[in-house]
């Protein structure tokens, strides 16, 4: 994403201030003080960019949901889930979006992510702690042909712009060959790519489209995934 010029399609620097500000003032009263501020700097352009993403990421594979609805749509909600957090914080000091594969029901399907927040934007891509069916299937795919998965990883559009992070087991999966030579990636949680973005970058114009071009970098690993789980890419 190098040589973007800065000037903004949807994003601007105040949305970090914002999320900066927020972060030192996380509570309801300030938060209704300044909720014009949210709106403007926050909740608007992400909507908007999600909008000019939709037919981009059609592109990519008409398969994933990209809805730019306020309510129930791409953008996650900025009020966080306290119930049963002991970090009582009323709101998320992060921005984010995630365009879930139209089979998924939840935010742990094949998807793309977007996440802001002040020193940490990436880009996300693949499947998130999915459910013990969909984990076994993806395992069970590599071990049936690991040649597969490795040549996957090994593609230059991959290797050149994506990082494969996430969680792992701290032993074999039960039912897996400890001596597997991928046993590394059969512990693995997580099947998720990421990519490290500067706010500049964010801010920068043609956002949307560097953002679906990147999802195209990383159609090698979600076509694999999707395969896995039986979907279509």
């Amino acid at each position: 994403m190098e040589g973007l010029a800065v000037a903004s399609d949807q994003f601007n620097p105040g949305l970090f201030k914002f999320l900066k500000d927020l972060k030192k003032n996380n509570d309801r009263a300030w938060f209704e003080k300044n909720k014009d501020r949210y709106e403007e700097q926050v909740k608007f352009p992400i909507l908007s960019f999600i909008s000019d993403l939709a037919p981009l990421l059609a592109k990519v594979s008409p398969h994933f949901v990209v809805d730019p609805r306020p309510n129930g749509g791409s953008m996650f909600r900025i009020y966080r889930d306290v119930r049963f957090s002991k970090n009582k914080a009323p709101y998320k000091t992060a921005a984010s979006a995630q365009f879930r594969h139209e089979r998924g029901k939840d935010v742990h399907a094949p998807g793309f992510y977007l996440h802001l927040e002040p020193g940490q934007c990436f880009l996300g891509a693949g499947i998130y702690q999915p459910d013990t069916k969909t984990l076994a299937a993806i395992r069970d795919r590599i071990v049936e042909d690991p040649k597969s998965f490795k040549s996957v990883l090994a593609r230059k559009s991959i290797r050149e712009n994506w990082e494969l992070s996430g969680s792992s087991l701290k032993r074999p999966p039960r039912g897996y060959d400890p001596d597997h030579p991928l046993i590394e990636d059969l512990k693995r949680k997580d099947f998720i790519l990421v990519q490290s973005v500067t706010e500049a970058q964010v801010c920068s114009a043609g956002f949307a489209k560097e953002f679906a071009k990147q999802c195209k970098n990383a159609g090698p690993l979600m076509k694999y995934l999707t395969a896995a789980v039986d979907v279509p890419y």
